[in-house]
C-alpha cells in the first residue's frame, strides 16, 4: 500500500478544497473525487492508505458505494465517514460493517487530522486493522480519546484523566497499558487513593522493610515497586493528604523509592496514570492540592464526557453488559424492549456506567422475561419518557414514532422487512413515517 495517500470522496467545494489543502500542509498525498462513480474507479484500480467520504453524495450514496466496493471483493484501506448529525445511526451501522470511524458535519479538521495519523501510525508499526465497534464507545468524545490513546503508548508521560464518578477512567487506563503491552505481561497496578488511610498510606506507596514497624514482620514492595516496568494507576489523586502530596512528587521526579524503614533508593520505570473527579485546578486555589504536583501529573489530561452528554455510548454500552451478563451465568441474553431503550436514554445516569451497570443486573436477576422493559429495570410504574406532549394524539404518536423508529433501525433502514416485522404494509409505513416525519436515514 502507498504509503500516506488518502482518497477524499466530498462533493461539496468549500469542504473538499479546505480538507483537501490541509492534508497537503501536513505532507499526505491526497486525491479528492466529488462523485462517489468516480472514486470507485479509482479505488477498484489504485492504493490508498485511507478514504473519508462524505454519506451524502449527487450520484450514489456513501454508504451504497461502501457497501458495493466490499461486496466486489474490492480490498478497501481505513474508511473514515463524515455524516450530518441526522444520519449517525447510519455511521455507527457503517462501523459494525467495517468501516473505521466517522465524524459528524461541521467537521473539525484537527480530529480528522489527529484520525489519520492514528492509522498512519498503526500501519507503521505493522498492526492490522481492528475494523468494527470501537474499545471505548460509540460517541465522537470517547472515540477521540481513542485515536489520541496511541500517541501517548510509547512516550513515557505522566497521564491525568478526569471526569465524574464511574464515567471508566480505569477501562481508559486499561486500554492505554494495552497498547503499551498487548499481552498483559506487564504489570498493571491500581491503587485507590481514598481508601487507604493516611497512616498506611506511605507504607502501601513505597514499600517498608522488615522491623520499621510494629507488624512489619518482612520486607513488603509498595506500589511503585509492584508496578515496576509497567503501569501505576492512581485513582482518586485528588483525595491524597498534602503530607503525602510531597513524597510523592519527590518520587515521580527522581523515579526512585525509598522503602519506610530504610535508607536505600530503589530505581522504578513506570507509566504513570492518574485519575480524579475533582477539579484539582481549584483545589489548588484553594490551598488543597499542592501547585507543583499539579503540574507534574498533568502533562496530558484526557477529559472524559459524563454519560447523559455522550447518548451514543448508551445503548451500545447496554449490548456488552448484556452479553457478559448472560457468558457469565450460561443464560440466554436478554433483551431491551424499545420502550426500555428509551428509558435509558432518558435516564441521566448520575452514577454513570456504573450506575447503569447496576441497573441492568438487577434487572437480570429480578425477571424472568427474555425482553426487559421499563417497570423491570426502574421499578414498578417506570415507563420510557415520550417526548413533550400537549394532547393525547401527541403522546400516542411520540410512542408510535420511537417503536418505528427501531423496527427501522433493526432491519437496518429496509422497508419491506420493516413493514413485515410491523405488521402493516409498505404502503402505509411510508404513509406513517411522512405523517410523523420520520427520515428514511432512520
Amino acid at each position: 500500500m502507498t504509503v500516506n495517500r488518502i482518497c477524499l470522496i466530498e462533493d461539496d467545494e468549500i469542504m473538499g478544497e479546505a480538507v483537501s489543502d490541509r492534508f497537503g500542509l501536513e505532507g499526505f498525498d491526497c486525491t479528492w473525487f466529488k462523485t462517489g462513480e468516480a472514486a470507485r474507479q479509482s479505488l477498484q484500480q489504485d492504493q490508498y492508505s485511507v478514504v473519508i467520504s462524505d454519506i451524502k453524495l449527487p450520484d450514489i450514496d456513501g454508504e451504497q458505494l461502501f457497501e458495493e466496493l466490499r461486496a466486489a471483493g474490492t480490498e478497501l484501506p481505513p474508511y473514515i465517514f463524515m455524516t450530518g448529525y441526522g444520519a449517525i445511526d447510519r455511521a455507527v451501522r457503517l462501523l459494525k460493517l467495517g468501516a473505521q470511524d466517522y465524524l459528524t458535519k461541521p467537521v473539525d479538521i484537527r480530529a480528522l487530522i489527529d484520525m489519520v495519523h492514528n492509522i498512519f501510525a498503526k500501519a507503521g508499526r505493522g498492526s492490522e486493522h481492528a475494523s468494527g465497534e470501537p474499545g471505548l464507545g460509540l460517541s465522537s468524545a470517547m472515540r477521540h480519546i481513542e485515536s489520541v490513546l496511541p500517541k501517548l503508548a510509547f512516550d513515557n508521560i505522566t497521564v491525568l484523566i478526569t471526569g465524574e464518578s464511574g464515567v471508566g477512567k480505569e477501562v481508559v487506563a486499561r486500554a492505554l497499558h494495552r497498547l503499551r503491552d498487548p499481552d498483559w505481561r506487564l504489570p498493571f497496578v491500581t491503587v485507590n487513593c481514598a481508601a487507604i488511610t493516611d497512616t498506611l498510606l506511605e507504607a502501601e506507596m513505597f514499600g517498608y522493610v522488615k522491623g520499621a514497624y510494629t507488624g512489619a514482620v518482612r520486607d513488603k514492595k509498595g506500589y511503585f515497586e509492584q508496578a515496576n516496568g509497567g503501569t501505576l494507576f492512581l485513582d482518586e489523586i485528588g483525595e491524597m493528604p498534602l503530607s503525602m502530596q510531597v513524597k510523592l512528587l519527590r518520587v515521580i521526579q527522581e523515579r526512585k523509592v525509598m522503602r519506610v524503614g530504610s535508607e536505600a533508593l530503589i530505581p522504578i520505570e513506570i507509566n504513570l496514570v492518574c485519575a480524579t473527579n475533582k477539579v484539582l485546578k481549584k483545589m489548588v486555589e484553594a490551598g488543597e492540592f499542592r501547585e507543583d504536583l499539579y503540574y507534574r501529573i498533568n502533562v496530558l489530561e484526557l477529559q472524559i464526557p459524563p454519560l447523559r452528554e455522550r447518548k451514543e455510548d448508551i445503548l451500545w454500552l447496554a449490548s456488552q453488559m448484556l452479553d457478559a451478563e448472560a457468558k457469565q451465568h450460561g443464560s440466554h441474553r436478554r433483551e431491551l424492549s424499545p420502550e426500555a431503550e428509551q428509558s435509558l436514554l432518558d435516564n441521566p445516569w448520575k452514577g454513570n456506567i456504573r450506575e447503569l451497570k447496576s441497573c441492568l443486573e438487577r434487572a437480570c436477576i429480578l425477571s424472568s422475561q427474555a425482553v426487559l422493559t421499563p417497570d423491570i429495570l426502574f421499578g414498578h410504574g417506570a415507563q420510557a419518557k415520550p417526548e413533550a406532549a400537549t394532547s393525547l394524539t401527541d403522546y400516542l404518536g411520540s410512542y408510535e414514532r420511537h417503536y418505528i423508529e427501531q423496527t427501522l433501525k433493526g432491519k437496518e433502514g429496509r422497508i419491506a422487512d420493516s413493514a413485515a416485522a410491523l405488521g402493516i404494509s409498505r404502503k402505509t409505513l411510508w404513509e406513517k413515517m411522512k405523517k410523523l416525519g420520520i427520515s428514511e436515514e432512520k
